[in-house]
């Protein structure tokens, strides 16, 4: 009798836990951005500018070495006052030059204004399309396979990728 009564316990927590699985999928957002090509020309957009800036910014790096070579020449006919203020004048024009620098391309830059003023717009519609997505078909929980996560493992049939890209109309 015990262990009738232990077997259907073991029954009903079973049937217990089943009928709360949660459903999981797997996302290669990644890989969904870079087939849409409205992200590929915010992206070519991004990229064109932070070329430009590293330009600019060569550009004066090598004015910099300019003066910093014509100091190195000159300096034996400089007096000391003089050699100061060359000096002086070479420590500033790098200051104006890393402070450019890091206002094209800091935390806080302008390189990152704009990718957000051009990308995110892009990845909050993927990322409405996810949520979509998962109400539609009844997902619990669903991973990004290449975001920090960090996923080791994961099963094809959890893959959901090609299923999203439809949906945007990708593939």
């Amino acid at each position: 009798m015990i262990k009738k009564i232990l077997v259907l316990a073991a029954m009903v927590i079973t049937m217990s836990f089943s009928s709360n699985a949660q459903r999981i999928a797997i996302i290669d957002v990644n890989s969904i951005l870079g087939d849409m090509s409205e992200y590929k020309v915010a992206q070519q957009e991004v990229d064109k500018i932070a070329a430009a800036w590293r330009q600019e910014i060569g550009v004066e790096y090598d004015k910099i070495k300019s003066m910093y070579n014509k100091y190195q020449a000159e300096q034996v006919l400089l007096s000391d006052e003089q050699k100061t203020e060359k000096e002086n004048e070479i420590m500033e024009a790098e200051k104006r030059v890393r402070e450019m620098q890091k206002q094209k391309f800091g935390p806080e830059g302008d390189l990152f204004k704009k990718r957000q003023e051009l990308v995110q717009p892009i990845q909050e519609k993927v990322f409405a399309t996810i949520e979509e997505f998962a109400s539609d078909r009844g997902y619990d929980i669903i991973f990004d396979k290449a975001g920090s996560a960090g996923i080791l493992f994961t099963s094809d049939e959890y893959d959901k990728t090609l299923d999203v890209k439809r949906k945007l109309g990708l593939k």
